[in-house]
């Protein structure tokens, strides 16, 4: 018999159609997905079947910018953090998917003969073009947040690609010193991506380090210790490298470092168009002003901020660097500068550095009238290897 007052059975959960809204609203997001079943299709088939990735990544969000257009509504930024779980779910189970796909396309690579070796290089091209416009723009969104679950995900995510340090890099640097000389990752006027990315790979290694040891040095504690994040992540990146071993042997590792290379190739195209040529008004006595939205290049073109987690809403994210991607806002061309494409398509014109020039040199200069008319001398901050601006105050 059952209890006075207890139904038979439990009352089935319905979806309210204030979820349904939410779950629909955050949907387009995962448009990340869509690189799944392309990896897999480029496995089994092979041959121009291999370009399906690049063109998902670079060519139908282009098209699809488009034909959906501009959006420049603003969401409430005091949502509760449970309306927000569809979107943040995404990028939860990321991890685990692009696991997945790496090994598993070393996997395939390893036992299989029917793929030539430059189209397994094909197939890892593709891999690390989702794991770098994918992946690493996760991990920046989980390593800005305060979960240490979140922290965790961003840190494997990042070791995946061998770019653990960008975490260090990010946080302790960039954030603090965009727009300014002491700033690796912020793009001078003129300067070409080639040269760019070059220096970045010199420059920011030894900068997330020397940011680590000046903090460590703050708590009185030396650089070796144990609390250094550095550690954590030379173990987390051995130990997807001894994945890729165990799975593919030596080819296989030479495949991992390669998708990798491809990843953080994506991830420096897009911090090179993000604040190219911008930079914050030099005080005197090394001092700059105030972060600003102005200092930030923003696109609110719809499908890219789809696949990219809202990335180009960018000066807002410097605003509010911990805003989680469906909160943050965008701005008027009285607040900001806009770029006219997203960033898939801007990243394909950066790779040539005299189109880039003609393109984008001239929008700076207007950028440089409209927030700083007094300023008629850039020269120093021009100068790609000046440390401080000397005038022009």
């Amino acid at each position: 018999m059952r209890r006075e007052g207890r139904p038979l059975c439990r009352k089935a959960r319905i979806v309210t159609p204030q979820q349904f809204r939410r779950l629909s609203a955050a949907l387009p997001f995962w448009a990340s997905l869509g690189f799944v079943p392309l990896v897999v299709i480029a496995a089994l088939w092979g041959g121009w079947w291999l370009a399906l990735m690049p063109l998902y990544g670079w060519v139908a969000f282009t098209v699809m910018d488009f034909i959906t257009g501009l959006y420049n509504d603003n969401p409430d930024t005091e949502t509760p953090l449970a309306d927000l779980f569809w979107y943040r779910l995404i990028t939860l189970i990321w991890f685990p998917v692009q696991c997945v796909v790496i090994f598993g396309a070393l996997w395939w690579a390893a036992t299989t003969t029917h793929l030539h070796w430059l189209e397994e290089l094909a197939l890892m091209f593709g891999v690390g073009v989702m794991s770098g416009v994918i992946g690493i723009v996760y991990s920046h969104e989980l390593l800005h947040q305060k979960t240490a679950l979140e922290r965790w995900l961003g840190d494997l995510l990042l070791a995946s690609v061998l770019y653990s340090h960008f975490r260090s890099e990010h946080l302790q640097v960039h954030h603090r010193y965009v727009g300014t000389p002491r700033d690796p990752v912020t793009a001078r006027l003129g300067e070409g991506f080639q040269a760019y990315f070059l220096r970045v790979l010199r420059d920011c290694p030894p900068s997330a380090l020397r940011a680590e040891a000046a903090m460590l040095a703050r708590k009185g504690l030396p650089v070796w210790h144990h609390s250094n994040p550095f550690w954590r992540y030379a173990a987390l990146q051995g130990a997807m490298l001894t994945l890729a071993l165990v799975i593919g042997g030596w080819w296989g590792v030479v495949l991992f470092m390669w998708q990798a290379l491809i990843a953080i190739w994506q991830l420096e195209l897009t911090n090179y168009i993000e604040h190219y040529g911008l930079t914050r008004r030099h005080l005197g006595d090394g001092k700059y002003e105030p972060v600003r939205p102005h200092h930030s290049w923003n696109a609110s073109h719809r499908a890219s901020n789809w696949l990219m987690i809202n990335l180009q809403r960018h000066s807002d994210h410097h605003y509010k660097p911990d805003r989680r991607f469906p909160l943050l806002q965008t701005y008027g061309t009285d607040q900001a500068p806009q770029l006219p494409f997203g960033y898939p398509a801007l990243t394909t014109l950066a790779m040539v550095p005299p189109l880039w020039r003609r393109f984008m040199n001239p929008k700076v200069r207007a950028w440089r009238r409209q927030f700083y008319p007094d300023i008629s001398d850039w020269g120093d901050y021009d100068r790609h290897e000046t440390p401080l601006p000397r005038g022009a105050s």
